[in-house]
């Protein structure tokens, strides 16, 4: 008995040993190997350091972006503002989830996937079937749906459109920031400082998760509340949804609906990889940090004032270089009087179009006129996530870039403005961004293995 004992015990010992390389450190095997390819309609913008700052004259002496040498990672960017087009994505996902969790009610064998077919599982709640077309007219579903549309009393000329009040979506964030801290602050005006309680995270990660729910159609009204006592009614009636303005870049859009649009984007990726043979989930799709919008917008060239690289807002022909405000408002002057087709001038060196111009974006960072001062140099990023009783200052976020509606100064890659957060804009878009997965493209992942003899 001792010895048929002794015999197994080898054999263990053996086939650990076969397993794992021979008793050799080589890692966990069989491991899928990860391609990055470049995200569609997006341009690599590699690490690199340069003067974050004034790199010309500050024309306003505002003194609030006082130049210092910063390093950035390496991620990619959108090639151009997000367009109208590309943002009623989102917004017909949204309304159409909403449509399917109805349906899910009368008919969830067509409209909710409740069971895993391979294991049985039971999905509690269900996943929405997006394989199965929506029939907005069927017999069943038209009763059901009815509630997603304006009622009677609301629609002009009887004309049944769907009642964007009810587009509303819902994610959850994890606050590492919050996580991050080990401070015990009990503040009840302000969500995520009381729930900054690091001992009470170890036991229980859920406190540092964060709900949201937000409308997510654009204010198509901003054309006439911006200004006042100006014909832009057209605008306000046609500007996003209809085809002639499909590439054009949305405007109406405020900050926590930008970064709604980002969370969506991220899940529309990640869910699509899972299903396609259980590939490696990306980065998420964010904005971008107020140092890495500088970055790009440079184009690899350091203290230039414009994207283009040259003082001037004109090229060697007299030809403008941007859509904005030129001379003493002659808006046409550069070819456009309000937004216009994104890409329509050349892109920087990077790959990039209207990074000045066009529409001002959105970034990640909150504004503060002394935030230069007190960041990091390795990727700075200055974040505070102001809730509702915060009051106005908090609530500032930086947008860069200038629109159609400013003079040449705003249209300075160094030059600094803010937006309230919850407020939108005409003249205020975005685009996103996604870290890069490792130090550089095109590196050699096998160098950094050990397959190698010493």
């Amino acid at each position: 008995m001792k010895k048929v004992l002794l015999y197994l015990a080898a054999l263990v010992i053996l086939g650990s040993c076969g397993s794992s390389g021979n008793g050799e450190l080589v890692g966990v095997q069989s491991r899928k190997p990860f391609f990055q390819p470049t995200p569609y309609g997006m341009a690599y913008i590699p690490l690199g350091s340069y003067t974050m700052g004034v790199g010309d004259e500050d024309a306003a002496y505002a003194q609030i972006h006082q130049p210092k040498t910063v390093t950035i990672s390496a991620f990619y960017m959108d090639e151009t503002e997000i367009t109208n087009n590309e943002y009623r994505q989102f917004v017909n996902w949204v309304r159409d989830s909403i449509a399917r969790v109805l349906l899910g009610d009368i008919l969830p064998e067509d409209y909710l996937i409740e069971e895993d077919r391979k294991t049985g599982e039971m999905f509690d709640p269900p996943f929405l079937n997006w394989s199965t077309r929506i029939d907005w007219e069927g017999e069943e579903e038209k009763e059901v749906l009815e509630e997603l549309f304006l009622s009677e009393n609301e629609r002009y000329f009887r004309k049944k459109e769907i009642d964007t009040r009810k587009l509303n979506y819902e994610y959850y964030w994890v606050d590492l920031k919050a996580a991050s801290r080990k401070d015990h602050t009990q503040d009840g005006n302000h969500e995520a400082a009381s729930l900054a309680n690091r001992p009470q995270g170890l036991q229980d990660r859920s406190v540092y998760v964060r709900k949201e729910f937000i409308n997510v159609y654009p204010d198509t009204l901003v054309w006439l509340f911006d200004y006042s006592y100006s014909f832009n009614e057209p605008l306000t009636q046609k500007y996003f949804w209809h085809p002639a303005y499909d590439h054009y870049p949305v405007v109406g859009v405020n900050w926590r609906q930008a970064k709604a649009f980002c969370v969506w984007r991220t899940q529309l990726k990640n869910t699509y990889l899972a299903q396609k043979n259980g590939q490696a989930s990306i980065h998420d799709f964010r904005l971008p940090t107020e140092a890495e919008w500088e970055w790009a917008s440079r184009g690899g060239h350091d203290f230039n004032p414009y994207p283009w690289g040259g003082p001037y807002t004109r090229n060697d022909k007299g030809c403008f270089l941007g859509n904005y405000k030129p001379l003493r408002g002659n808006y046409t002057d550069d070819g456009g009087a309000t937004p216009i087709i994104v890409a329509h001038y050349p892109p920087n060196d990077w790959g990039l179009y209207d990074m000045a111009g066009n529409v001002a974006e959105w970034t990640s960072d909150a504004f503060d006129e002394s935030s230069y001062n007190f960041t990091w140099d390795l990727n700075p990023h200055y974040q505070y996530n102001a809730d509702e009783n915060d009051p106005p200052v908090l609530k500032r976020k930086v947008i860069r870039g200038g629109s159609w509606k400013d003079v040449g100064h705003f249209l300075q890659v160094a030059t600094r403005s803010y937006e309230y957060q919850d407020t939108a804009k005409a003249y205020i878009g975005f685009r996103c961004v996604e870290t890069f997965l490792g130090r550089q493209k095109d590196d050699n992942p096998a160098k950094a293995s050990h397959i190698y003899k010493r």
